[in-house]
């Protein structure tokens, strides 16, 4: 089971990193202009809300990365 925690954290990382990269090349490849059309304007801001999104399931697989680790036990071992 252990393993498979492992995957699925990856898998969500993966997942968070591709959204952020989806949000950038959304925002950045469309200009904006005062004219602009209102879907491509609704496009834009959906690669803001995209890429905000990617950042917190980033932070959400990386956080569980971090939970499921084991700790390492203590020596308690005073004999001198």
């Amino acid at each position: 089971m252990k393993n498979y925690n492992m995957k699925g954290e990856s898998i969500i990382i993966m997942t968070g990193i591709s959204m952020i990269i989806a949000g950038v090349v959304l925002f950045y490849s469309i200009q904006n202009n005062p004219d602009l059309d209102q879907l491509l304007r609704q496009v834009k801001h959906g690669g803001t809300f995209v890429g905000l999104m990617g950042i917190g399931v980033t932070v959400a697989g990386i956080l569980l990365r971090l939970m499921e680790k084991e700790e390492v036990p203590i020596q308690e071992d005073f004999d001198v």
